[in-house]
């Protein structure tokens, strides 16, 4: 196989822009969606790769199948996915942007590429590439495994190509984040001004190796740095019904002003839970930012006997994945910023 490839005081009088939910005029602007995944077939020298283990996982076989996309044919495919996202984005009517996240792989105690271990990715210049392509409705977030050995030169040739974030995933590909050796990594994207998005909790539809460094406090290395940190899913554990985390995220908010949280995923059954206990704390609503972990399912249970029933209704015959999870957490009384109002902080 070849695989190319501040510390702060806490702030809770920032305001964000209120943004009308359903039956409303439409919003001025639209939103930014920083949670969306950029997924590809391997074909010619386009950088991604998918193991034959993730390649007849469930979890890949069902997106296959629900995408209608032909593993036979990766060219079609990899078109047909960008086109299906770009459609459902031009429908909707709370979101006009998304950032395309990309997936590194794992590397060795070298810093070599481990083709092992490496199950799915997704080359950063696809994902610049893509986002170029669509430069009204993209910003390319690359990903940049800190363990890898030119991890500080790759975040340089990234950020002058434009990347908007570099999103991580410890748990697939397989490093601490509170490892001292990754300061370099930190202090260059806190010298960018580039985001830090990292997957928080356990990890289900990638193959997951230590599941304990998926910690919200492994994330204070780079906080320490000044970098700032978008922990994913609003610290959610993914845990059914056990939020391990829920204190940690009010501290690390409490503690770090350039620590965010984003809004993906909460309405899975397995991190409902953080959702709902977001509606207690509108104190940290000012850190949240709008995401739908897309190509995931957008499921409507949360709102369930806790709203009324014509906006039940209406977000329930909503099809479109971006809106429906703008409704939801807006009817559950869950505010939240767009991505590029992170950026002029």
């Amino acid at each position: 196989m070849k695989i190319q490839n501040g510390n702060g005081s806490w702030d809770s009088s920032r305001k964000i822009r209120e943004t009308p939910t359903s039956g409303a005029s439409l919003p001025s602007s639209k939103i930014i969606d920083c949670h969306v995944h950029l997924a590809a077939l391997p074909e010619g020298t386009n950088g991604c790769y998918v193991s034959r283990k993730m390649l007849a996982s469930p979890l890949f076989r069902y997106l296959m199948w629900k995408h209608g996309l032909d593993a036979n044919n990766p060219r079609q495919a990899n078109q047909q996915y960008v086109d299906e996202l770009l459609k459902e984005l031009r429908r909707s009517t709370f979101v006009g942007k998304v950032v395309l996240l990309g997936m590194d792989g794992v590397y060795d105690a070298g810093g070599k590429i481990d083709q092992s271990e490496t199950h799915f990715l997704v080359g950063n210049d696809y994902v610049l590439q893509t986002a170029r392509a669509y430069p009204h409705e993209c910003l390319p977030g690359v990903s940049i495994n800190p363990q890898r050995r030119d991890a500080v030169d790759e975040l340089h040739r990234c950020a002058e190509l434009g990347a908007a974030l570099v999103k991580v995933l410890p748990n697939t590909q397989q490093f601490d984040p509170a490892n001292a050796r990754y300061k370099a990594l930190y202090r260059a994207l806190a010298q960018r001004r580039i985001p830090l998005l990292s997957h928080v909790g356990y990890e289900w539809s990638l193959i997951g190796k230590d599941q304990s460094v998926g910690h919200p406090d492994r994330l204070r290395v780079a906080l320490d740095e000044g970098v700032t940190v978008i922990a994913a899913h609003a610290c959610s554990s993914g845990l059914m019904f056990h939020e391990t985390f829920h204190a940690t995220l009010l501290t690390l908010a409490g503690t770090y002003q350039r620590f965010y949280a984003d809004i993906s995923a909460l309405t899975l059954p397995n991190r409902l839970k953080m959702l709902l206990l977001l509606r207690d704390h509108p104190e940290v609503h000012g850190r949240l930012l709008f995401g739908t972990d897309y190509p995931l399912s957008v499921f409507h249970l949360p709102v369930w006997g806790r709203i009324e029933r014509s906006a039940w209704r209406d977000i329930v015959n909503t099809n479109n994945r971006f809106d429906k999870q703008f409704k939801i957490c807006r009817s559950l009384g869950i505010h939240f910023h767009s991505f590029d109002q992170l950026l002029r902080d």
